[in-house]
């Protein structure tokens, strides 16, 4: 059985402790812990339980840290791909969205996420699928609920001869 794999000798377990102290990530401190249990000679499980891990994590943590010092210990998370629509398409896509669309051109009174989707593809080239563009939309800061929409033909002196109003006490 092959032995453990040896801890960076450049800090200390009192150096460790202090500074999963004063780390603001409670994860990187777990994992300063753990080391610092393995430095002051304690088994590799019995260090890996302390920081809610198991053995063969930690062993991970260990070649992170051994690369990279407690920097390495931080979660590294991925951003994802990057978006296939520029932030100046972005932009433009806000705008087309603010002004609604027009009847005429667009066929529609107000604007739905499949509405949308067609007017990326025949703009910018790009397909998304129809629930991707409400995050697209939820991500450039617009809301799903929308206004009642006005009919075009709507005559405003008629709406106003209708309308209920209340009696004041």
């Amino acid at each position: 059985m092959p032995g453990s794999i040896r801890l960076r000798q450049d800090y200390s377990a009192p150096d460790l402790r202090r500074l999963a102290s004063r780390s603001k990530d409670a994860n990187q401190s777990r994992r300063l812990l753990s080391l610092a249990a393995v430095l002051d000679g304690m088994s590799r499980a019995d260090a890996a339980r302390i920081g809610g891990m198991d053995r063969q994590t930690l062993r991970d943590w260990v070649h992170r840290f051994n690369q990279a010092g407690p920097d390495g210990l931080f979660d590294h998370w991925s951003t994802g791909p990057a978006s296939r629509l520029s932030d100046e398409q972005k932009a433009e896509l806000a705008l087309v969205v603010e002004a609604g669309p027009d009847p005429v051109v667009d066929g529609v009174v107000r604007w739905r996420r499949i509405d949308l989707q067609r007017v990326i593809k025949e703009r910018f080239g790009v397909e998304y699928h129809e629930r991707h563009v409400g995050r697209l939309l939820k991500k450039l800061g617009f809301s799903h609920m929308s206004a009642r929409p006005l009919h075009p033909g709507q005559d405003a002196a008629t709406v106003a001869a209708f309308k209920k109003t209340s009696r004041g006490r």
